[in-house]
């Protein structure tokens, strides 16, 4: 079992294919979907056949309520979901090119506190993005949860998540952390990479850099870096949850924690499922 800790908020999508008229008027075309980088990761994973469990906290309104119920039913174990407060939202501005700009507001997500041991029962792999280790009280409890990890031998995954958070949190201190809680794997894009100065393997943390269209490299101790091409797809209208896509695809691979075993594999089933999700949102 695949168990994520962290973020199910509502995605505000809006796209727009020319430049943002500042003090007027900009077409657009605007969706509401479910997001959060761990909601994200589950839900592929439980899509890929992979037993999943979600850990967050979401708002006691019909929002919260609607988007737990989602994961529900595309096969989530949503057992450790906590409600109180307001449900978080997240502002994706898309431009022509897929890419995009997030505007976020956590809300209920940051809250997560008092965590449960039995959390962990039945998990095989913990993934957290570092979105849940930068602000209290979710951060202690990402923390704990890691701690209590390591100690029953789960292996963790932590994804870099935002250049942006890295650079506020501080990169000095986001390295100290990392070393700290010494996950088996780091997965960073192409910028979070280079914020973090990122060049090899971190200690005994495999590293693995996803860069969109471009070859993904993994970076391991003793081992030069292997490039693993990506799958192209054309016209692609947005980016939203590829990289939490390719993480599902990567930590599923094989019997257990098969991207221990053969992390070039698992980067080439981390690039199907982005693929399969790109394609989707066409």
């Amino acid at each position: 079992m695949l168990a994520t800790l962290g973020d199910l908020v509502e995605d505000v999508v809006v796209r727009h294919d020319g430049p943002i008229n500042n003090a007027s008027d900009t077409l657009a075309r605007i969706t509401r979907r479910r997001g959060g980088s761990a909601a994200n990761v589950a839900s592929v994973a439980a899509h890929l056949g992979y037993r999943t469990r979600f850990i967050g906290q979401v708002g006691t309104d019909a929002i919260g309520r609607a988007l737990v119920d989602e994961l529900d039913a595309e096969g989530v174990d949503v057992s450790a979901v906590r409600r109180s407060g307001t449900t978080g939202t997240i502002v994706a501005l898309v431009d022509h090119a897929g890419e995009r700009t997030m505007l976020t507001d956590r809300r209920a997500c940051l809250d997560l506190d008092q965590p449960d041991p039995a959390w962990l029962d039945n998990v095989t792999v913990l993934h957290v993005p570092f979105y849940s280790l930068v602000e209290p009280p979710i951060s202690d409890t990402a923390i704990t949860v890691i701690g209590w990890a390591h100690e029953r031998q789960i292996p963790v995954s932590i994804d870099a998540s935002s250049s942006s958070i890295i650079e506020m949190f501080g990169v000095a201190e986001t390295r100290e952390l990392l070393a700290d809680l010494d996950p088996a794997v780091l997965l960073a894009n192409g910028n979070e990479a280079t914020t973090l100065g990122i060049d090899g393997p971190l200690g005994n943390t495999l590293v693995v850099i996803k860069r969109g269209p471009q070859p993904a490299v993994v970076l391991t101790a003793g081992s030069a870096p292997i490039e693993i091409p990506a799958i192209a797809v054309d016209s692609v209208i947005d980016t939203t949850g590829a990289g939490d896509a390719f993480a599902a695809g990567f930590l599923c691979y094989g019997d257990e924690v098969g991207w221990l075993v053969d992390p070039i594999e698992a980067c080439r089933a981390g690039h199907r499922a982005a693929a399969t999700l790109l394609t989707s949102l066409r």
